[in-house]
């Protein structure tokens, strides 16, 4: 919804998982760093493109810790490592967990999902915010179109700054 809004491209990172990591997925087998790495090289690779083709990209993607961030922010060619300046920019949606599970078993069953359910948990201890890494939280238990004018309002002033959103 946010990338139809500011005419940006959307990048789902689930499309980049090799099926590799899907299989293990759908067996309920968390991924570890060995798997993620690689995905978040190749999803890295995707930005760099955009952001030096000057375009605006908005990237769904479940970055959990500060290193995988910091993978994906060295997209920018002009980052410096542990300086979270740059033109990569996070946004997390903040929900409860009950709430995520409801909407991932909701995909899950619309076939729009290759991820069971039981493993949002091992996902959510995974999670680290760093508040010095500057993230934007929004509260995403609202309606999805209150959620998206909370993150249109956080964002619009970034782009004018920057051409490339994750």
């Amino acid at each position: 919804m946010l990338a139809k809004v500011l005419n940006a491209r959307f990048l789902d990172a689930d499309d980049y998982h090799p099926q590799s990591n899907k299989d293990k997925m759908k067996a309920g087998i968390p991924l570890s760093d060995e798997d993620r790495i690689p995905w978040l090289e190749t999803l890295r690779d995707a930005l760099t493109v955009s952001l030096v083709n000057g375009e605006t990209v908005i990237l769904g993607c479940s970055a959990l810790q500060k290193h995988y961030r910091e993978i994906l922010r060295c997209a920018d060619p002009n980052y410096v490592p542990d300086s979270f300046t740059c033109a990569v920019k996070f946004v997390l949606l903040s929900v409860a967990a009950d709430v995520l599970a409801a909407r991932l078993e909701k995909r899950a069953a619309e076939g729009n999902h290759f991820m069971p359910s039981k493993l949002l948990q091992s996902q959510l201890d995974s999670l680290q915010i760093d508040e010095s890494e500057g993230i934007l939280k929004v509260d995403a238990s609202l309606d999805p179109q209150e959620t998206l004018k909370t993150v249109q309002a956080l964002v619009v002033p970034f782009l004018s700054e920057h051409k490339l959103l994750s």
